[in-house]
C-alpha cells in the first residue's frame, strides 16, 4: 500500500468510520496529488470521494495550502490590492465584474484577476471576453506587472499560473463533474493581493470560504453567492458578504438593487461590456450589476458601510474615463 493510500481509506470507510481529514493530512495528501505521485486509479476515487460527501473547511484549507506551492514564481511579487479568482464564467450574462474591475483600476487600484476555461461547460469565460475586446492576456508576471502598472489590472489563465491545478479541474471531461480544484483555484490568490474576492454558486460554501481564510491566516478576504457562481453581484436579489478582516469572522447584508427582475438576453455578446463603458449602451441590469459589484469590492478593500461604498461606486461610475481601456 503507498502512502497516499491512507487518504483514500480515511474518508473513503462510509459514514460510521469514515472521517474528514486534518489540516495537516490534507496538505500531505494534496502535495503528492499534485506532484502526480499517485496512480490515476487513486485520483480518481480521492476526488469523487471528496465530491459526494464536499470538503470542509479544513481540509479545504490543507489543500489550498499544497496548491500555494505550486503557483507560478513572481506573482507574489506583483503588489496587488485586490485578487479575483473568475472560474465560475457566465451563462445568463456578462460578465458585468470587468467593469467594476476597470472603475477601480482607473482610480489607482491593482487587480489581478485569474481563471480557466472548463471542458464542456458552454459557459462564456473571461479569457474570451478579453480576447473579443482587444484586451491582452498576460503570460508571465513581467507582462502581468506592466499590464498594472499601464491599466491597474490584468488577467492570467490558470495554465500558466498554477499547471497542476488547471490540470486536475481539465479533469472534469473524464467525470462530468466538477472537483474541489474548482474551489481550490477560487481561493488561491495567488499574487497575494492584499484582498481577495471569492465568488460561488452553492449554499453555504461564502461561510466555508471565509472559515478557511481564517485556518490559512490570509488577512483580508471575502465570498459572495455572486451571479451564477462568479465574482458578480446579482442585483435581483439581496445577499450577504462573508468576509475575514482584521482576524475576525464578518457578515455584511445587501439590499436587491433591482426592483423587478428582469428579461435575460438572448446571447451574451462581449462587445455590449466596451459600449457600456463608453456610454453608447443603456442596460439598467448591467448598471447596477457594476454599482452593486463595485461596492462590495469596496466594502471589503477600504472597510467602509455598504451606503458608503455604494456612494463611491456611484461617484467611480459617473467619473470613469469612457475613453480609456479601449481604441
Amino acid at each position: 500500500m503507498n502512502e497516499f493510500s491512507q487518504y483514500i481509506k480515511i474518508i473513503g470507510r462510509g459514514k460510521r468510520a469514515g472521517r474528514y481529514l486534518s489540516v495537516d493530512e490534507s496538505y500531505q495528501a494534496f502535495k503528492l496529488f499534485l506532484a502526480n505521485e499517485i496512480e490515476p486509479e487513486q485520483a480518481g476515487a480521492f476526488l469523487m470521494l471528496l465530491r459526494v460527501r464536499e470538503e470542509s473547511a479544513e481540509e479545504l484549507a490543507g489543500f489550498v495550502k499544497a496548491c500555494r506551492e505550486y503557483n507560478l514564481a513572481g506573482l507574489n511579487n506583483l503588489d496587488v490590492d485586490l485578487d479575483l479568482g473568475c472560474y465560475a464564467g457566465k451563462r445568463r450574462h456578462l460578465p458585468w465584474f470587468l467593469l467594476a474591475v476597470m472603475c477601480l483600476a482607473q482610480n489607482g487600484k491593482r487587480v489581478f484577476l485569474h481563471g480557466t476555461k472548463e471542458p464542456e461547460s458552454n459557459r462564456l469565460y473571461l479569457s474570451e471576453v478579453l480576447e473579443t475586446l482587444g484586451l491582452v492576456v498576460a503570460k508571465d508576471p513581467i507582462q502581468a506587472n506592466k499590464m498594472l502598472d499601464e491599466n491597474g489590472f490584468a488577467y492570467m489563465d490558470l495554465d500558466v499560473v498554477n499547471p497542476a491545478l488547471d490540470r486536475l479541474i481539465q479533469m472534469r471531461k473524464l467525470f462530468s463533474l466538477r472537483s474541489p480544484a474548482n474551489t481550490l483555484a477560487r481561493i488561491l490568490n495567488p499574487s497575494q493581493g492584499k484582498s481577495s474576492y471569492h465568488g460561488v454558486f452553492h449554499r453555504h460554501f461564502d461561510e466555508r470560504h471565509a472559515k478557511v481564510a481564517e485556518i490559512l491566516g490570509d488577512k483580508q478576504m471575502s465570498c459572495i453567492r455572486g451571479e451564477g457562481g462568479e465574482v458578480e453581484v446579482n442585483p435581483e436579489r439581496p445577499f450577504v458578504q462573508f468576509m475575514f478582516v482584521g482576524g475576525e469572522q464578518k457578515q455584511v447584508e445587501y439590499p436587491a438593487y433591482l426592483e423587478n427582475w428582469q428579461i435575460k438576453p438572448k446571447e451574451l455578446n462581449p462587445i455590449e461590456l466596451k459600449q457600456m463603458w463608453q456610454g453608447k449602451l443603456d442596460s439598467e441590469y448591467g448598471k447596477q450589476a457594476v454599482l452593486g459589484t463595485l461596492t462590495s469590492y469596496l466594502v471589503l478593500t477600504e472597510q467602509v458601510s455598504v451606503e458608503e461604498a455604494h456612494i463611491m461606486a456611484n461617484q467611480l461610475w459617473e467619473r470613469r474615463d469612457k475613453s480609456r481601456f479601449f481604441s
